[in-house]
């Protein structure tokens, strides 16, 4: 009987992880020193090497030691070159900004408008309404049948007071 050893997915999946992880070490320097010597390091080089003796790089890495850091711009710069700096001083930018907000103000109040408009309307016709109801003209409403049934006095009465009560409600109880 032959026995076969497989083993566990997790344990060749951990394997493989950690053989990634190393491959940022693998990332080396490479320069010439003052003697001629080539070195090698995971760090970069010391002050005193120049950038023509820099032999390789690592990819991606830390920025090399031996360079100076780029100086931070005097406030004034950094002042001028912030974006909200600019929106604030740049007068076009202000002008199309306040144009946008009287456009959208415009725009609100155009449908404002329509919906008083809808309103007075609404208004209008449920005051018709009312005043057909109260002048005893002959309604009729449609059956489960869809045959057209006239109103009674009691089926009048409670039209006449839903119709006060939308009055009321909706239209400022004018």
């Amino acid at each position: 009987m032959e026995v076969h050893f497989r083993p566990p997915l997790h344990a060749v999946a951990v394997l493989a992880l950690a053989g990634l992880m190393a491959l940022p070490a693998a990332a080396q320097w490479k320069w010439r020193d003052a003697t001629g010597n080539v070195q090698y390091s995971d760090r970069p080089p010391p002050q005193g090497v120049l950038d023509k003796d820099v032999l390789s790089r690592p990819r991606s890495g830390p920025v090399a030691a031996n360079k100076p850091a780029l100086a931070a711009p005097p406030p004034s710069a950094a002042a001028s070159t912030s974006p909200l700096a600019g929106k604030m001083r740049d007068p076009e930018l202000e002008a199309r900004r306040q144009k946008t907000e009287k456009e959208d103000e415009a725009r609100k109040k155009q449908a404002e408008e329509k919906q008083a408009a809808a309103r007075a309307e609404t208004c209008q016709r449920t005051r018709a309404h009312l005043k057909a109801v109260e002048d005893g003209m002959r309604l009729a409403q449609m059956n489960s049948k869809g045959e057209y049934e006239v109103l009674d006095d009691k089926q009048r009465a409670e039209e006449a007071k839903r119709t006060r009560d939308m009055i009321s409600r909706d239209c400022g109880g004018k």
